[in-house]
């Protein structure tokens, strides 16, 4: 695995190249570490599941550069996240005869990198039923076989991200992350 110490231009393209090239990135997000692949590539989606001993019952989230990636994506974005993306808000919505959860990150390098590679698939860098990673060090010597780059950005404290569900008639909250988020969200959504 080789690994970045820094978010520059240079680990940005290089990271999107292994990506483009179907490959696994260990990533910092703007909550914890994560696994990421395309989210076109399902043989890549496929060895994130294998590596996190998970099933194909449960889908993984999708991170993008913007609402119109999700969009061109196939996602039925509503307009009202338009004005609240980038953030912590991981949102459900329809995509073709199923749905999608999905979120665009409050990080500007991993914007840049989305800008490159299209809509990733993006969850926790650990097995499952095993506590999420905060560290590089803390990843799992067989996980960390399966994944071909990473990007180090030391220690994440992140909290999870507010969960909303927009399939409905109205906006449903699934889970609080930040509280003081998931406040002014209620409010800007009415729910």
């Amino acid at each position: 695995m080789k690994i970045w110490r820094d978010t520059g231009d240079e680990a940005v393209a290089a990271i999107a190249g292994v990506l483009q090239r179907g490959g696994i990135a260990l990533l910092p997000t703007d909550t914890i570490y994560g696994l990421h692949a395309v989210a076109a590539n399902d043989a890549a989606v496929a060895r994130i599941a294998e590596l996190k001993g998970r099933g194909d019952d449960k889908p993984f989230v999708v991170i993008a550069a913007s609402a119109d990636q999700l969009r061109a994506f196939g996602a039925e974005v509503p307009d009202a996240l338009d004005g609240l993306w980038p953030a912590p808000l991981t949102a459900v919505m329809r995509r073709g005869a199923g749905t999608v959860a999905a979120r665009v990150p409050d990080l500007g390098w991993l914007r840049e990198l989305l800008k490159k590679t299209g809509p990733l698939v993006s969850t926790s860098a650990n097995r499952a039923g095993e506590p999420p990673i905060s560290a590089i060090v803390e990843l799992a010597k067989d996980v960390a076989s399966g994944v071909d780059a990473a990007i180090d950005a030391g220690r994440r404290e992140g909290k999870p991200s507010t969960i909303v569900d927009f399939t409905g008639r109205s906006p449903r909250l699934v889970r609080e992350g930040d509280p003081l988020f998931a406040q002014n969200l209620r409010k800007s959504l009415r729910i």
